[in-house]
């Protein structure tokens, strides 16, 4: 249990972040779930459209922390494949 003024602040600021990090780590997956429906539609045009709404969130992701860079581009990279093999 944090026992001084400043490790108590610490807590505080540690949960608040903690809340702000949820938030957006959930936004970012209701984007990359609108994706994968689309693609389970068999709907290109409206998979890519919303590939084209999840990529600045999971680079938004990544500049707050959120995510590790190479998570985001390895997972931007799998659906772009996947709604490209899509159209073929």
């Amino acid at each position: 249990m944090a026992n001084t003024l400043q490790s108590k602040k610490r807590a505080r600021q540690g949960e608040a972040r903690a809340a702000v990090n949820k938030a957006r780590r959930s936004r970012i997956r209701t984007y990359l779930r609108k994706v994968e429906e689309a693609l389970a539609s068999g709907d290109q045009a409206a998979a890519a459209e919303a590939l084209r709404g999840a990529q600045p969130e999971l680079m938004r992701g990544v500049t707050k922390g959120v995510m590790h860079k190479n998570t985001a581009s390895r997972k931007m990279s799998r659906l772009a494949a996947r709604v490209k093999a899509l159209g073929a």
